[in-house]
């Protein structure tokens, strides 16, 4: 976690110990959900020493303090509950399992189609493009289409 503690440094944010259990928490489960990270770091429950203290509101605002200052990404698959993600700053893409919700990280594809600058930006400067690719995962692609999800 001395990791974590100096990229908060860098950022300059506190150091404290419900910012790294957030992102100590995103680490082993990158693309999660505020819910599945209530779980995963306990909140409600005897929580760990590391995330004491970190209320459900809490939560939420260490995300938000996380994606104000970069080193969080939220993502929002349409139809899904947002979802946040340690890789930042490299423009990569997702794909979503319209089935299980699975989602995956896609590397860009540099100088094949489909080309991600905009025929026309409108005066804007463009710095990121988001593209979502949905489709079945392999797990629920081979699962029984009569067994239960």
């Amino acid at each position: 976690m001395d990791h974590f503690a100096d990229l908060l440094k860098r950022k300059g944010l506190r150091n404290t110990a419900q910012r790294r259990a957030v992102l100590a928490a995103l680490q082993e489960a990158p693309h999660a959900t505020a819910p599945d990270l209530e779980n995963k770091i306990g909140i409600g429950r005897a929580a760990s020493v590391a995330a004491a203290g970190l209320s459900r509101q809490g939560l939420y605002n260490v995300l938000e303090d996380l994606t104000r200052a970069g080193l969080v990404r939220c993502i929002e698959p349409a139809g899904s509950s947002s979802r946040y993600e340690l890789r930042v700053g490299d423009n990569h893409h997702h794909v979503v399992c319209r089935a299980c919700g699975r989602v995956e990280d896609v590397d860009c594809a540099r100088d094949v189609v489909p080309c991600l600058d905009p025929l026309d930006d409108k005066g804007y400067v463009i710095d990121e493009a988001e593209i979502t690719w949905w489709g079945t995962c392999g797990a629920c692609n081979t699962r029984d289409p009569g067994s239960p999800g």
